[in-house]
């Protein structure tokens, strides 16, 4: 049976566990693989991907780096979630904000320390990464449309630094990234939707605080309307494999989102719709081996040159 400490000692795990969103964490690890793998750097063998230690630190670096951005994210954020998130703002409380703090510095200076064997181009790009994350999170995501924004970019911004590091810069991973850019803009848009009362009284400067829900509805119909031009181009232009299924899928499950916007009209429904723009955002990290299912099928790109 559990003592009293190492019940305490579990609560505060699990407690640190939902302030960095571990169950985030192996998404955004395997994402990063399977972009490398797929799309960022799809000439070379994915063995000689998966073994490479420079590209397996800068992995963990972006993990890290993106853990700790949850950290000072929920450091500013404190009022706002016990609002908008009692139940997780409670289970988050069970770490001190001192403590916070002290894991947020120390998760940073690992990154610096890990870079710094990687190189000095390495080292500035996740510098400039974890300063950007932080005035994100102290100033920028109070100012409206810009938090949006800023926020998106930081989501893709880990890999663009791996596709630094391959030097592959082919056009139609600006298509995929502006297709990832889209949703994930369209999903803070919704959580704003979510959030509405926290951040009037957190005095957040977001769309539907300053403008309205109809005008903020307006917006992620128009932005929802755009993923049709990626979309058009990764199956028509590019060759994507079958992952034009994935695609496909996506529009049909966009326009159900589109035409539930409209009828939402409470914190459920925006939460139902964040989670669906979360399901197809999780679902198309999968769906990038479909672009050459032969690497899970009988490992031909694992063993053999083009």
């Amino acid at each position: 049976m559990l003592t009293r400490k190492s019940k305490v000692t579990l609560k505060k795990i699990a407690s640190f566990f939902s302030v960095i969103r571990g169950y985030n964490i192996w998404v955004i690890v395997l994402a990063q693989y399977l972009s490398a793998i797929f799309i960022l750097a799809p000439e070379k063998r994915a063995l000689d991907i998966i073994l490479d230690w420079r590209l397996f630190l800068i992995v963990i670096a972006a993990t890290l780096t993106i853990a700790s951005g949850y950290i000072i994210n929920n450091f500013y954020d404190a009022k706002k979630d016990l609002i908008n998130r009692p139940k997780k703002a409670m289970i988050d409380r069970l770490v001190s904000q001192e403590t916070k703090l002290k894991v947020y510095f120390t998760i940073n200076f690992i990154v610096a320390l890990l870079m710094f064997f990687i190189s000095w181009r390495a080292l500035l790009f996740f510098s400039t990464y974890i300063f950007l994350i932080w005035f994100y999170s102290h100033k920028l995501k109070k100012i409206v449309l810009i938090g949006n924004l800023t926020a998106a970019i930081l989501a893709v911004l880990p890999f663009f630094g791996i596709l630094m590091y391959y030097k592959n810069f082919y056009p139609v991973i600006l298509v995929h990234a502006s297709f990832l850019l889209l949703l994930i803009i369209i999903r803070e848009m919704i959580k704003d939707l979510e959030n509405l009362e926290g951040d009037l009284i957190a005095e957040y400067q977001t769309i539907p605080v300053v403008f309205g829900e109809k005008t903020a509805k307006s917006i992620i119909s128009l932005l929802t309307a755009f993923t049709l031009l990626p979309v058009y181009f990764l199956i028509e232009i590019y060759d994507v494999g079958y992952m034009d299924i994935y695609f496909y899928l996506s529009l049909m499950a966009l326009l159900f989102f589109s035409v539930s916007l409209w009828k939402a009209a409470s914190k459920t429904a925006y939460l139902k719709l964040h989670f669906l723009l979360k399901f197809i955002i999780v679902a198309g990290v999968f769906s990038i081996v479909l672009i050459e299912p032969s690497v899970l099928i009988h490992g031909k790109k694992l063993i053999s040159t083009y």
